[in-house]
C-alpha cells in the first residue's frame, strides 16, 4: 500500500491517491476524493498485513479516510534495522531486488484532476514490488537475529497517530520561532496572526506557509506594527522563494494582518495567553554541564556507548532508543522520580521508566544496561 499527498500544494495532509496491490487482484489506484470515506476498503483488508514504506508518512492520511492497519511491515524501518546505508524506497529495492525506480514524478501535485497517465503508472510502480521486497527483507532480518525487534517496532506503528493537527488547542504555539517571543502581548499577536493565516490557507486550500512564512509571523508579532507601510521590516527570509511569498502575502492580505494585530493590542491583560509553561522535558544538552554536571557526564558516557553499540549492530543510534527517552532518564533518574512499588532494584526502575516512555522490550534489553552503568558511575 502507498498514498500520495499534495504537500506543498494543498492545505493539510490528506491523501489524493491510494495505491493497493494484492496477490490475485493486481494493482488498484483509488481516488479517495471521490468517496465520503474508504471504510468499505478497510473492511475488505481486515486481517491482512499492510506493507508500506515509511509508514508514519501514510498512516495519518489513510486514517483520515477510514483505513487503519491491524498489522503492518514497514520496509523503510526494516531497512534501518537491517543496517542499510540508504533507506529510500528506490535504494532499498535496488539493494534487495536489483531494481531502480524512476522518480521523475515524485514532487508533482497529486491533487491534479484528471491525473495524467504517466503519473498513474509511476504511482503504481511504488507498490508493484513491495510484497517481494518485504519477503526478502524479512529473510535478511531473520538471518541477522533482528526479526523480533522489527516485529515489535511494526506492532507499535499500528497505533501511530501522527503529529497534532491545526485544530488542536494551542497549535499556534508550534510556530517556528515562537520560543523567541517573551511578552504575553506578543504571544497574543502571534495567536491572532496564526489564526488569521490558517483561515486564509483553508479558504485558498494552500499550505499556511504559502500564505505567509512562519518567520514573518514571528517578526510581526514581535514588532506589532499599526500601519500598512510598517508591515515590511526589511527582514529577509531564508530563501528567495520564502522572501517572495512574504512580500506577496504581506501586500495581498495587509488588512487581515493589521486586523489581527489590532485585535491582539485591544485584548485586556487577563485575556492574554500565558507564557509557555516549563514542561518536564530536560533542558538542551548544551546546558547540562553547568546545571547538572553529573547528568552531563552520564550523557557523554551513554552517547559513546550507544555509538559503539550502533556500529556493532549496524542500527542507527536513534532506532536503538529515541534520544528523548535517553535524555529524560539521564536527567532525572528513576530513583529521583520515586520508585513507589518498593519491589525492584535499580535496573527494574530504569527498565520501567523506559517502558513508560514508550521504549520497546528489545530496546530496553539492549540499552537499559548502558543507562544503568552511566547512572551508577555518575550519581547526582
Amino acid at each position: 500500500m502507498d498514498a500520495e499527498r499534495a504537500s506543498g500544494y494543498r492545505y493539510g495532509q490528506r491523501a489524493y491517491l491510494i495505491q493497493l496491490r494484492r496477490e490475485g487482484t493486481g494493482t488498484w489506484l483509488v481516488d479517495p476524493i471521490a468517496f465520503d470515506d474508504l471504510t468499505a476498503v478497510d473492511g475488505a483488508l481486515a486481517g491482512t498485513e499492510w506493507v508500506l514504506h515509511a509508514a508514519t508518512q501514510d498512516i495519518p492520511c489513510l486514517a483520515e479516510v477510514g483505513m487503519r492497519p491491524r498489522a503492518l511491515f514497514d520496509t523503510e524501518l526494516g531497512a534501518r534495522l537491517a543496517g542499510l546505508p540508504r533507506v529510500g524506497l528506490s535504494a532499498v529495492l535496488e539493494y534487495y531486488l536489483g531494481v531502480t525506480l524512476a522518480k521523475e514524478h515524485s514532487a508533482v501535485d497529486w491533487s491534479t484532476r484528471p491525473l495524467p497517465e504517466p503519473w498513474l503508472r509511476y504511482a503504481a510502480l511504488d507498490v508493484e514490488l513491495l510484497v517481494e521486497l518485504r519477503d526478502r527483507m524479512e529473510r535478511d532480518l531473520r538471518e541477522q537475529g533482528k526479526l523480533d525487534w522489527a516485529e515489535q517496532e511494526f506492532a507499535a506503528l499500528c497505533d501511530f497517530t501522527g503529529p497534532p493537527g491545526p485544530d488542536e488547542p494551542d497549535a499556534w504555539r508550534r510556530t517556528t520561532g515562537a520560543q523567541r517571543l517573551r511578552r504575553p502581548r506578543s504571544l497574543a499577536a502571534l495567536r491572532e496572526l496564526w489564526t488569521t493565516r490558517d483561515a486564509l490557507a483553508r479558504e485558498r486550500d494552500v499550505p499556511p506557509g504559502r500564505v505567509l512564512p512562519d518567520g514573518t509571523l514571528i517578526d510581526l508579532a514581535h514588532r506589532m506594527p499599526t500601519q500598512a507601510a510598517a508591515l515590511a521590516s526589511g527582514r529577509k527570509e531564508s530563501s528567495r522563494t520564502r522572501q517572495r511569498r512574504a512580500e506577496q502575502g504581506l501586500l495581498r492580505h495587509q488588512r487581515a494582518w493589521l486586523g489581527a494585530l489590532e485585535a491582539a493590542a485591544a485584548l485586556p491583560d487577563d485575556a492574554l495567553p500565558e507564557p509557555p509553561r516549563r514542561g518536564d522535558s530536560p533542558p538542551p544538552p548544551r546546558a547540562w554541564a553547568e546545571r547538572e554536571p553529573a547528568a552531563a557526564e552520564r550523557l557523554t558516557q551513554v552517547r559513546a556507548d550507544l555509538s559503539d553499540l550502533s556500529e556493532r549492530l549496524e542500527i542507527p543510534v536513534e532506532n536503538l532508543m529515541t534520544p528523548d527517552v535517553v535524555r529524560r532518564i539521564l536527567w532525572k533518574p528513576p530513583a529521583e522520580m520515586g520508585d513507589e512499588s518498593g519491589d525492584g532494584d535499580a535496573a527494574d526502575a530504569v527498565d520501567r521508566a523506559a517502558a513508560e516512555l514508550g521504549a520497546r522490550p528489545w530496546q530496553r534489553q539492549l540499552v537499559v544496561p548502558i543507562l544503568l552503568a552511566a547512572l551508577e558511575a555518575h550519581p547526582s
